[in-house]
């Protein structure tokens, strides 16, 4: 536990935003994650450490159905995820469960045809259907908050990796998740790079968000962390 961890009388800590309980997820024959269960609380900011290759990042996609798992549920808030849902029946499930949940990509998948500032508004518009007065609004108030408002009218091609990671940081934020999960954050990153991403967490750490951080360099972000948990082989906790 770290300096900063929420202590037991703090309301958030009390409250519990996700919940797995016996997840199973394989390719064919391979086992990528053998009977998970794990609880996070509100407002924790928990880190997953493991080697390569365990399933980390399967995990992550399979809090989102981004990946689609055999056994077991998935809880966020509200939304409850079922093994082998149907996407199309249970559409609304699955892009409820993805507003209650952000996801910043390690290599930041922005669209390379829009604007920074269209990159942020494409949510918010077509899923959440806000105007988009309010969107753009928004949006630039993140870039603020991200310390690249200049770059509202530059494409993704023209930014360096960190103000890459910093946009896919605020993009997930516009849709006004109650959690973000991070996949390797800061991996592609050189140290100066590092920084920048790691500073602009430990910002939003401070708003009460909810974050699931995988990555092989734990050491980063354990000034902010609440929690580290190690994954070994299938994901099972050590």
């Amino acid at each position: 536990m770290v300096e900063n961890a929420r202590t037991p009388d703090d309301p958030l800590a009390m409250a519990s935003f996700i919940k797995i309980e016996h997840l199973h997820k394989r390719y064919g024959d391979h086992v990528i994650i053998d009977d998970l269960s794990l609880e996070i609380q509100a407002g924790e900011i928990v880190v997953i450490q493991g080697p390569s290759g365990i399933g980390k990042s399967t995990f992550l996609r399979c809090m989102t159905f981004l990946d689609p798992f055999q056994k077991g549920t998935v809880h966020v808030g509200p939304i409850v995820a079922q093994a082998e849902m149907d996407e199309v029946k249970n559409r609304a499930v699955i892009l409820a469960l993805r507003e209650q949940l952000g996801y910043v990509f390690q290599f930041f998948n922005l669209f390379p045809h829009l604007t920074v500032l269209a990159n942020l508004m494409i949510g918010p518009t077509r899923v959440l259907k806000e105007p988009p007065k309010k969107a753009r609004a928004e949006a630039l108030a993140l870039l603020r908050r991200v310390g690249l408002s200049e770059k509202a009218d530059a494409y993704p091609n023209a930014l360096s990796g960190g103000q890459q990671q910093r946009i896919a940081v605020a993009r997930a934020l516009a849709m006004h998740p109650k959690g973000i999960l991070f996949d390797e954050p800061t991996s592609s990153l050189d140290p100066t790079m590092k920084a920048e991403i790691i500073s602009v967490m430990a910002d939003f750490a401070r708003d009460g968000l909810t974050m699931l951080i995988v990555t092989h360099e734990p050491e980063v972000v354990r000034r902010f962390a609440t929690r580290v948990i190690t994954f070994g082989e299938k994901c099972q906790i050590q």
